[in-house]
């Protein structure tokens, strides 16, 4: 996984995710996906520029279905944004970085 980024996974999604004091954006993705490689620069973009502010993970689907499943997710990239162990936002698709970092800004109260 790139720096920054926690590779997340059934043994940590829990400790990393859903117990973590501050919020986290969690990409749901695939290798064999050509849009989650498409916005993989722009999640390593966030994670480096927000880091202390935020945690950025990735879920690899194909790794670990069962989160994929666990969370309802249908199609991918799906970015879901936890804060205090509960799903506050999800965004499907690709998106812009600059349509990420406003929903970042909202969820710290910084818009």
């Amino acid at each position: 996984m790139s720096e920054g980024i926690l590779e997340l996974n059934e043994a940590n999604f829990e400790a990393e995710v859903l117990h973590s004091h501050i919020p986290v954006l969690v990409d749901f993705w695939a290798t064999w996906c050509m849009p989650c490689r498409m916005i993989a620069p722009i999640v390593q973009e966030i994670a480096r520029e927000w880091a202390g502010r935020i945690k950025v993970g990735k879920v690899n689907t194909d790794d670990a279905p069962s989160l994929a499943i666990r969370y309802g997710v249908h199609a991918i990239p799906t970015l879901i944004f936890f804060q205090g162990g509960k799903e506050i936002e999800r965004v499907v698709g690709y998106v812009s970085k600059k349509a990420l970092e406003e929903r970042l800004r909202k969820i710290l109260g910084e818009s």
